[in-house]
């Protein structure tokens, strides 16, 4: 996920060479093309701590996110947020919504989770903005 997340926006997400070059740059821990590819493909199951580390802060999480079965719940909703902004129709319906009042968001919010629940889609769970009144 972090791959796919973790990138600018319009362009391919890194390869796995690209990504070791770049690990190895920014952290000074070398890591190879195949070797990221073995974890990646979950060949590779058991990871040194250095590399753990050099990848957490290459992709600016926790090591714990790289580890933890159950990812941590905030962490997961940043990276889905993320994912969410590369959609131009989501960048350009958060830049409509802003400058709203807190009630036309709130009144927004509840359309498009009516609308998500018409097309099938899983709810969202709001954010502690959304549930301040």
């Amino acid at each position: 996920k972090l791959f796919e997340v973790m990138r600018k926006a319009g362009t391919a997400p890194l390869s796995n060479a690209a990504a070791a070059a770049a690990i190895t740059k920014q952290t000074g821990v070398s890591i190879s093309p195949a070797y990221l590819w073995q974890l990646r493909s979950g060949i590779k199951r058991n990871p040194t701590v250095a590399h753990l580390r050099a990848i957490a802060e290459f992709f600016g999480v926790p090591a714990s996110y790289l580890i933890d079965r159950d990812a941590d719940p905030a962490i997961e909703a940043q990276l889905n947020l993320l994912q969410a902004l590369r959609d131009n129709g989501v960048r350009d319906l958060a830049a409509r919504a802003s400058g709203l009042t807190p009630q036309a968001l709130k009144s927004l919010a509840a359309i498009i989770d009516h609308l998500r629940e018409l097309e099938r889609l899983p709810p969202i769970t709001s954010s502690r903005a959304d549930q301040s009144d």
